[in-house]
């Protein structure tokens, strides 16, 4: 959401760059006028479209930005049976989930059903390694993925027995 505005205000900076251009160029005022209508319609459909864009999953093989990261939580997953399948993940020194869509694959989904059903009984996290890893549609199938038990909280100290006031003891 943060690189949205720069986005839109290079978007209506590149519009206006070439409204100026038709609208100072030697033609009829009829296409002068044109120019000014379309740039001015172009605006709101940009920002409709990047507002739009927010919500959709990106396919994973586009993620460029993420690209060196080792591991990724795993937070959701949807299965579209002979569709798509959609993961929710947290990139490793993020705190940010991104959305993300995959091409079906039985043998990942598959994979990643039996994790969820683990990770749940167990209260774990499910790390995928390497996820933007560039694959063909058949290796998405090898995707690493370890199930991470939570850690053991540390060992209480036993209660320190509570000390009881004696009136007929000496030592006070």
């Amino acid at each position: 959401m943060d690189i949205l505005f720069y986005v839109f205000a290079g978007g209506i900076g590149i519009a206006a760059a070439l409204a100026t251009i038709a609208i100072w160029a030697p033609r009829p005022a009829g296409l002068r006028v044109l120019a000014v209508v379309i740039t001015t319609l172009f605006i709101p459909v940009v920002y409709v479209q990047l507002i739009g864009m927010l919500s959709k999953p990106k396919p994973m093989s586009f993620e460029w930005y993420e690209r060196s990261v080792k591991k990724a939580v795993l937070l959701g997953v949807s299965l579209h049976e002979e569709e798509s399948i959609y993961l929710w993940l947290r990139p490793d020194g993020s705190f940010e989930p991104r959305y993300y869509v995959v091409p079906w694959n039985m043998k990942l989904a598959e994979k990643l059903e039996d994790a969820v059903d683990q990770a749940a009984g167990g209260n774990s996290t499910i790390i995928l390694e390497n996820p933007f890893y560039r694959r063909s549609l058949q290796e998405w199938g090898d995707l690493n993925i370890e199930i991470v038990p939570p850690p053991i909280p540390p060992l209480k100290h036993p209660p320190i027995p509570p000390r009881i006031f004696n009136p007929r003891e000496e030592r006070i």
